[in-house]
């Protein structure tokens, strides 16, 4: 079974400006009315994928998250194949989050929905 790309973040120095900034460029729906301020966004397309637009912690970067069925297991190959956990597994609503750097040091993200 493949494992697909489901989500992909933008993390930005100016989160509301951005979300405006992606909003009008592309005609995104960014929705961040909720307690963290996470930008939804909502492509207006059944074509690809949605993601989201948050504030950075003093950086700026943009990911992408794989779906996968147990995130324990990909972060215990991500080791044992030489990657760093970046973000151990972190329960979200609707599943789980974590993220890994690569050998070369590109950061991926992972995605386990609940089942």
């Amino acid at each position: 079974m493949g494992r697909p790309v489901v989500h992909w973040e933008i993390a930005a120095k100016d989160a509301k400006k951005m979300h405006e900034f992606y909003s009008k460029l592309f005609g995104w729906n960014v929705n961040a009315d909720n307690p963290m301020s996470y930008g939804i966004v909502n492509t207006g397309s059944e074509q690809g994928i949605h993601g989201g637009i948050f504030q950075g912690q003093g950086h700026t970067y943009t990911m992408f998250y794989v779906d996968v069925e147990d995130i324990d297991a990909t972060l215990q190959q991500v080791h044992a194949m030489g990657g760093k956990i970046v973000l151990p597994k972190t329960p979200i609503p609707g599943g789980a989050v974590a993220q890994f750097a690569d050998p070369e040091g590109q950061v991926i993200g992972l995605r386990q929905f609940q089942s």
